[in-house]
C-alpha cells in the first residue's frame, strides 16, 4: 500500500490515474506507477523486468518522479511524454499561426511552450504597401494567451507558456508593462531576454538602442537606466517581467554549431533549440538519508543509485515518446536533451538540521549538486557505450572526448504537483509556510497543507499545543511564538522570512552545476522595494544565473500559495 497524503490522493484521481468514457477513475496509484515503469521499460533491449522493477521502486518509494506528462500519457495512445517545447515564432502571418496551431496541440497533450516574439516588427510598422501595418509581438501575445484559456493541458489544466522579447526591440515598453492591468495576459510567464552588453549599459548609465527586427535600423534611443527601472517597477508590482540571461545561457550552450538559443521552457528551467523538447524528472532528496545512530546524514551511495536510474529513466522517455510533429521528432531524437532534477532540498535541510538561511547549506547545495551532475554525466556515458551517442555530438562541446548520450543531463525544475503526490518541499525552494493554502491547482479546490515534519519536530519537544497550532495556521510562521527556541525558529524560517540573498545563493549553488538551468523564486515580503528588485536582478547578473525570477507577496489577486490568513479560508 502507497503512503499517499490526503492532497497527493486528491491530485491523482483529478489529474493523473486513468478514467473510463466516463469519467470514473480505473487506476490506482499503485497501477499508475506499474503502468509508467512497464513503458518505460519496454524499450530496454536486455533485462526488461529488471528495470521495471527498478523503475516501479524508485516511482513508488518516491525516490524520483518524472513530468505530468510521463505520469499521465505512458503506455496510452500516442502517448505524448514531454514536459516543455520552444516553438519559433517567424515574422508572418503564416508562421505565426502555424506556431499558434502547433502550440495548442502541444498543450492539448499535456506540455508547456516557450517563445521568443523578437523576429516580429514592431506595432505600426510596415508590413506592405497593400496590407497595412503591423499589430507587433504584443497583440499576437494576446492571441496565444486567449488560445491558451480554451486548451487544457492534456484535458486536465490550462496550458502554461513562456513569452520572450529581447530588450532591444522597439516594443519592449509595451511587453514590460503588458501584464500590469487586471485583465492582462494570464497564461503567459514574461521575461525580458537580456544581453550582457544592456547590463552594462545598466552599470554605466548609456544610452541603448531600439532596433528594428526587420531592417535593423535604430527606431528610438533610451538610456539604459530608463528601461530597467520600468522592469524593476513592473516586477515588483506584478511579479512579471522576469529576466532570461541570453548571452549566459548561449556560454553554456551544449550545441553551438547547431543553432543559438532564443527561448526557454515556461518556467525557464530548460533552454531549448527552436522545436526542440526536454523530458524531466526529480530526486527526492527528502529520501536520500540515512540515521547512523541518532545522526541522520546523507546516503550518497542511494542517492548515486537514483541519478543512474532517473537517467537511464529519461533517456528511454525520448525514444518511446509519441512526437507531434516532424520538427519535434528530428531535433530531439538529434540532441536528447533531458533535465533531471531535486525536489525536497528543504525538507532534506531540515531532516539534517542545518537552517536553509545559512552558509552551510548553501556550502551542501553545491556540494550536493555536484554530485548529481557527476553521476548524470557518468550514467549517460554509460548509456552512450551502450546505446550510442547522440547523433549531434559531433557538432557538441563534448566532442572529441567525452562521450554522452544527452547533450543535457540536469534541469531543477519547479516541481509543482509531483512534490505534492511526494509529499514532500518544491524543488530547492525554501519552504513557503509551515501552513498555507494551496488555491487553484484543482479548479476552485483549496487545499491546504501544513509541514509534517515541522509537526513531528515540535512534538517531540512536547512544544506542538493548541496555542502554537492556532499561531501557525493564522501567520504561516514561528517566529514569534516565544516559547519555542530560536535554533527551531532558524531551522523553520520560511521563503518569506528568509533575506534574499540566500535565496540567490542557493538559486547560484545548484546552478553551478546544472547543464540546463534553475527554476526558482524569490520570494520577498510585502513591505520590500523596487530597490530590493533591482540589487537581486543585478546580483542575478553577476552570479551568472540563466534567468530570475521575484514574487512580492500579495501583488496578485490570485496566488496559488498563499497564508491561510490571506483568504480567511475556512479550511484552515
Amino acid at each position: 500500500m502507497l503512503s499517499l497524503s490526503n492532497n497527493a490522493r486528491q491530485i491523482l484521481n483529478e489529474r493523473y490515474l486513468l478514467k473510463d468514457n466516463k469519467g470514473h477513475v480505473i487506476e490506482t496509484p499503485q497501477q499508475l506507477f506499474k503502468r509508467v515503469a512497464k513503458f518505460v521499460a519496454s524499450c530496454e533491449e536486455h533485462q526488461k523486468y529488471f528495470y521495471e522493477l527498478q523503475f516501479y521502486n524508485i516511482l513508488s518509494g518516491f525516490l524520483f518522479l518524472p513530468n505530468s506528462p510521463t505520469l499521465m500519457n505512458a503506455a496510452c495512445k500516442q502517448g505524448q511524454l514531454s514536459a516543455c517545447f520552444v516553438l519559433p515564432v517567424e515574422d508572418s502571418l503564416k508562421e505565426i499561426f502555424n506556431t499558434l496551431k502547433y502550440a495548442a496541440l502541444i498543450h492539448q497533450s499535456g506540455g508547456g511552450t516557450g517563445f521568443n516574439f523578437s523576429k516580429l516588427r514592431p506595432k505600426n510598422d510596415l508590413v506592405s504597401p497593400a496590407s497595412g501595418t503591423s499589430s507587433g509581438p504584443v497583440a499576437f501575445i494576446k492571441v496565444y494567451d486567449a488560445a491558451t484559456e480554451y486548451v487544457k493541458q492534456g484535458g486536465k489544466r490550462r496550458g502554461a507558456n513562456m513569452g520572450i522579447l529581447n530588450i532591444n526591440h522597439p516594443d519592449i515598453e509595451a511587453f514590460i508593462s503588458s501584464k500590469s492591468s487586471k485583465d492582462a495576459i494570464e497564461n503567459f510567464n514574461i521575461s525580458v531576454g537580456i544581453s550582457d552588453d544592456f547590463m552594462k549599459a545598466v552599470e554605466q548609465d548609456l544610452n541603448w538602442n531600439l532596433i528594428n527586427p526587420r531592417n535593423n535600423k535604430i527606431t528610438k534611443v533610451l538610456k539604459a537606466k530608463e528601461i530597467w527601472q520600468l522592469i524593476v517597477n513592473e516586477a515588483w508590482q506584478t511579479g512579471d517581467p522576469g529576466l532570461i540571461f541570453i548571452d549566459t545561457i548561449n556560454t553554456g550552450n551544449p550545441t553551438p554549431k547547431i543553432g543559438r538559443i532564443e527561448s526557454t521552457n515556461p518556467c525557464g528551467e530548460v533552454p531549448l533549440l527552436n522545436y526542440e523538447s526536454c523530458n524531466l524528472g526529480s530526486v527526492n532528496l527528502s529520501k536520500m538519508i540515512v540515521k547512523l545512530g541518532e545522526k541522520v546524514t546523507i546516503d550518497w551511495g542511494k542517492l548515486e543509485k537514483t541519478v543512474h536510474l532517473g537517467i537511464r529513466f529519461l533517456d528511454n522517455i525520448i525514444t518511446l515518446n509519441h512526437y507531434l510533429l516532424p520538427q519535434i521528432k528530428r531535433i530531439t531524437m538529434a540532441n536528447r536533451k533531458i533535465g533531471l532534477g531535486v525536489m525536497g532540498w528543504a525538507e532534506l535541510l531540515i531532516l539534517l538540521g542545518i537552517p536553509y538561511a545559512s552558509d552551510e547549506a548553501v556550502v551542501l547545495a553545491e556540494q550536493t549538486m555536484k554530485f548529481i551532475k557527476n553521476e548524470s554525466y557518468k550514467a549517460s556515458e554509460k548509456l552512450a557505450n551502450e546505446r550510442g551517442v547522440f547523433p549531434n555530438w559531433p557538432n557538441s562541446i563534448f566532442s572529441p572526448k567525452h562521450k554522452l548520450r544527452n547533450a543535457t543531463c540536469n534541469s531543477i525544475a519547479p516541481t509543482g504537483t509531483i512534490s505534492v503526490i511526494a509529499n514532500t518541499s518544491y524543488s530547492i525552494e525554501p519552504l513557503f509556510a509551515l501552513a498555507y493554502n494551496r488555491v487553484g491547482i484543482l479548479g476552485n479546490e483549496i487545499q491546504t497543507e501544513i509541514n509534517a515534519l515541522f509537526i513531528e519536530k515540535l512534538r517531540q519537544l512536547n512544544l506542538w499545543t493548541p496555542d502554537v497550532k492556532n499561531m501557525v495556521l493564522k501567520t504561516g510562521s514561528i517566529k514569534n511564538v516565544d516559547i519555542i527556541p530560536d535554533n527551531i525558529k532558524n531551522l523553520f524560517k520560511t521563503s518569506l522570512d528568509i533575506p534574499w540573498h540566500y535565496h540567490l545563493l542557493h538559486q547560484s549553488a545548484f546552478q553551478k552545476y546544472t547543464d540546463n538551468a534553475v527554476s526558482k523564486t524569490i520570494n520577498l515580503s510585502e513591505e520590500k522595494t523596487s530597490e530590493d528588485v533591482s540589487n537581486i536582478f543585478m546580483s542575478a547578473w553577476k552570479y551568472k544565473l540563466k534567468g530570475i525570477t521575484i514574487y512580492r507577496y500579495g501583488s496578485k489577486t490570485n496566488q496559488v500559495l498563499q497564508k491561510c490568513s490571506l483568504n480567511n479560508s475556512s479550511a484552515c
